[in-house]
């Protein structure tokens, strides 16, 4: 295996039902969700599931409810038993692990931040950060600094001493957050972790993982059925229709090359300008022209770009993108078809900026970002 693949899932299938392994049978030859509910009383969780997650990633997987997203999360460190197929970690077989193996790998190998919180309400904010190591056999002595470190870096110094219910949604997810990092695992399973929050707290949330991750480089598998929030955060995404992966992929090439209706359906009213970053509409230059207008980082969305070109150009509006599959688009005022999809804006020939990133300069001018964006 790969030595930079954290984990690996290959041919997953989940059955839930009586008598899983005969109805395996017919999903294999070809039966959906639907029949086979219908048909022999069986719900299709997961269907021939096959991914890898590199290990200092952020692996999202996303889908509308129902998909199968949060029960191929639970997989991971066996809260639910496949029907069938294989999970490795570290190359190690998780479904052959024993009961001893399994209660190391939940302790030591993951953690996990859940969207309800699940914080012990008769425990203080402390204790409930330093959980992890207390059931590993610590005293609140032993890992009073340790929590007390991860509370502070997740902005809840001087919380301590407080309880649950005394902390607002957004603090107490925090607190979440700050117990999944005490524990020092190298995993960290998120699952719908940010739904319960207000947008503002939920965008916070979101800045304060990336920050964390970008110094920590914990493997994250994080489970959303939000678009804005999967492209934000995914390094690797996976989107799930009906328990089986309809597309997944480096989030850029998934926007810009959708390969199923779904997944079209799915991208119709992103913003692409705020999605999309630099780096997916460069190219590649060694010497920045004479009148370029600075440097910018390969990972910044071209909304920022088009806005420190200090008006030089007019973006293609989000409703007046051309769609990869069916080749059309809608006038954002009008809501009408374009017919070939067409940018409501203009170009210029003048560089607007060059970007770097490790491969050397990239030169981005107003063709690139107006092809980009349709």
């Amino acid at each position: 295996m790969d030595r930079d693949i954290k984990i690996s899932i290959r041919n997953l299938y989940k059955i839930f039902g009586p008598i899983p392994d005969v109805a395996l049978a017919y999903v294999r030859r070809g039966m959906g969700k639907a029949e086979l509910l219908e048909k022999h009383n069986h719900v299709l969780g997961l269907q021939d599931i096959n991914v890898d997650m590199r290990e200092g990633e952020i692996t999202v997987i996303m889908g509308l409810s129902g998909s199968g997203k949060s029960t191929l999360i639970r997989h991971l460190n066996r809260l639910i038993e496949p029907t069938a197929g294989e999970i490795k970690v570290d190359g190690k077989n998780v479904l052959a692990f024993d009961e001893d193996g399994l209660r190391k790998l939940r302790r030591e190998q993951m953690s996990m931040v859940f969207q309800k919180f699940a914080l012990l309400p008769h425990k203080t904010v402390l204790e409930n950060a330093g959980m992890a190591l207390l059931v590993r056999g610590h005293t609140v002595r032993d890992f009073e600094d340790e929590a007390k470190k991860w509370l502070a870096r997740v902005g809840l110094e001087g919380n301590e001493n407080q309880y649950p219910h005394q902390l607002s949604g957004g603090m107490q997810q925090r607190v979440g957050i700050a117990r999944a990092l005490a524990s020092n695992s190298p995993v960290m399973l998120m699952d719908e972790a940010f739904s319960a929050l207000d947008p503002l707290i939920r965008s916070d949330m979101q800045d304060l993982l990336l920050e964390l991750q970008e110094e920590l480089k914990k493997t994250v598998v994080f489970i959303t059925h939000d678009l804005d929030e999967a492209l934000k955060l995914a390094d690797h995404l996976v989107i799930l229709k009906d328990g089986h992966i309809v597309q997944q992929g480096e989030p850029q090439e998934i926007l810009m090359h959708p390969n199923d209706p779904y997944i079209t359906d799915f991208i119709s009213d992103i913003n692409r300008a705020r999605v999309l970053r630099v780096r997916s509409v460069m190219a590649k230059t060694t010497e920045p022209p004479a009148d370029s207008a600075g440097d910018i980082s390969d990972r910044d969305n071209l909304e920022s770009v088009i806005a420190r070109s200090d008006g030089r150009y007019r973006p293609c509006l989000s409703g007046g993108q051309k769609r990869q599959s069916g080749r059309h688009s809608r006038d954002e005022r009008t809501g009408q078809g374009t017919g070939a999809g067409r940018c409501i804006g203009r170009r210029q020939s003048q560089p607007l900026l060059i970007g770097g990133h490790p491969g050397g300069g990239g030169l981005l001018d107003d063709s690139s970002v107006t092809d980009g964006l349709l």
